[in-house]
């Protein structure tokens, strides 16, 4: 009962179908209803073919809740294992050496390595100022065991500086863990792998949040055998959304702790003797009953990424983010000011196809990211504004100092706690400067009239 090759009867390979030839069979509804979807590092847009042929297989089939015996049962802990499989060979991890437990999120996964480490009062804690939330998050349970988290800065790009001379600052006397992006999901910066050897080189475990990055290059724990990834699989397929990955090496996960259990997690739970037995592996981790229907979808759809290649992927998107930066320094008033400012590098080099950045009128003030994104929802281009979760990369690049972001913060949480006057507020104490950006992704579907289409919305706003 495994997974049929992706493919109609007598349809084309998918590794002969042109870029141009994908969007036409596979998203047609992006120019049937007249869209530009630039929101890749948001969510993948789901394939027609993916979405129709788990429709088919939900219709024929019986799905049972898998923890039993039953015939029912059997076919759905059948698809759960396909899925584990089908997450290893996505990236490239010996099934002898790597698991994958599934979460709810990628936020789910990277909590499970968070609040299970064991930190004591001399372990480190290493994290990237570029890291998303669910990242910065394992601070919190660090600091209970006594222990604060040390942060790698950003450098004019966007891009780590000195990070072996701060994991190098102190030597590991403890279990230490360091978690950094393969990828910013705010400028699309591509960090250096080779900090995954470098790292465990020094007596680190290393947590590696791969969201961002797999859905536009390979990614091959052979080659970085990273203790901890965590992914999420609506990010990569669109579809099933509600579904993410830690994929961990077994000693690893040997070594987490769990706080408490739950049902599908124990060999056996004793209330009168105040007992319990975790199971071992991914099953001691996965609470409840897991999205088992959902999961279904997951062998599927990593087989159409296989077949279209990562590799062709990841050559199609590279010039994509190049050309865009290129044409937003284009644009200026009429005055010759600039109207957009973009943050992280702007050539190709070692970045992905995000692409965050501000607008500022002829006079040089900030236009509010949000009018922007609602300036371009008008000319029907999805882009995504914010910080998107991603505070450090998003202080590093406004220029915030942290002093006055402090007392900012303080003086407009207690005035105003309703978040929209608290947000104007703390804008008006850092004298106007940008408290969100916009981004605009690339992915498996976007084509240069897209990324027109985006430039043509911005021009508006040209004075």
């Amino acid at each position: 009962m495994e997974p049929p090759a992706p493919l109609a009867a007598g349809a084309a390979s998918l590794s002969e179908l042109s870029f141009g030839a994908l969007r036409a069979r596979e998203f047609s509804r992006l120019d049937a209803r007249d869209e530009a979807y630039l929101d890749y590092t948001g969510s993948a847009l789901p394939f027609d073919s993916h979405v129709a042929w788990h429709l088919t297989l939900l219709r024929t089939e019986l799905f049972g809740n898998p923890h039993s015996e039953s015939r029912t049962s059997l076919a759905s802990t059948h698809w759960v294992d396909a899925a584990r499989r089908s997450v290893l060979a996505f990236v490239d991890a010996d099934p002898a050496e790597y698991e994958v437990v599934f979460t709810a999120n990628a936020s789910a996964a990277v909590k499970l390595v968070g609040e299970g480490f064991p930190f004591g009062p001399q372990s480190r804690l290493v994290l990237s100022a570029d890291n998303h939330n669910s990242v910065l998050g394992i601070r919190e349970f660090a600091r209970r065991a006594g222990v604060a988290a040390a942060h790698v800065p950003l450098d004019a790009d966007l891009r780590l500086r000195d990070a072996q001379r701060i994991l190098e600052s102190a030597v590991p006397r403890q279990p230490s863990l360091f978690a950094f992006p393969a990828q910013s999901n705010f400028s699309g910066v591509r960090h250096p792998l080779d900090l995954v050897h470098r790292a465990r080189a020094l007596g680190y475990v290393v947590l590696l949040d791969a969201a961002a990055f797999v859905p536009s290059a390979p990614l091959s724990l052979r080659a970085v055998p990273a203790d901890f990834v965590t992914l999420s699989l609506y990010k990569l397929l669109g579809y099933p959304t509600g579904v993410g990955a830690l994929v961990a090496r077994r000693d690893a996960l040997a070594r987490l702790r769990r706080p408490w259990f739950a049902g599908g997690t124990v060999e056996f739970s004793s209330v009168q003797n105040d007992m319990h037995m975790l199971r071992t592996g991914f099953a001691g981790f996965e609470d409840g009953t897991p999205n088992f229907l959902a999961l279904s979808a997951v062998p599927y759809g990593l087989g159409m990424f296989r077949e279209i290649g990562m590799a062709r992927v990841s050559e199609q998107l590279r010039p994509m983010p190049v050309a865009l930066i290129r044409e937003l320094h284009a644009l200026r008033h009429r005055n010759g000011r600039p109207l957009v400012t973009v943050y992280g590098p702007t050539d190709g080099d070692a970045r992905g196809g995000t692409v965050a950045f501000n607008l500022s009128d002829r006079r040089g003030h900030w236009i509010h990211h949000e009018r922007v994104e609602a300036r371009a929802a008008e000319h029907g281009v999805s882009v995504r504004s914010g910080c998107f979760c991603n505070p450090g990369a998003a202080e590093h690049a406004f220029g915030f100092d942290a002093a006055r972001t402090a007392a900012c913060i303080e003086s407009s949480r207690r005035h105003h706690p309703d978040p929209q006057l608290w947000k104007e507020r703390f804008s008006r104490c850092m004298d106007g400067a940008p408290i969100g950006a916009v981004r605009a992704s690339v992915g498996i579907a976007t084509n240069d009239r897209d990324l027109s289409r985006l430039l043509e919305s911005l021009d508006t706003w040209r004075h």
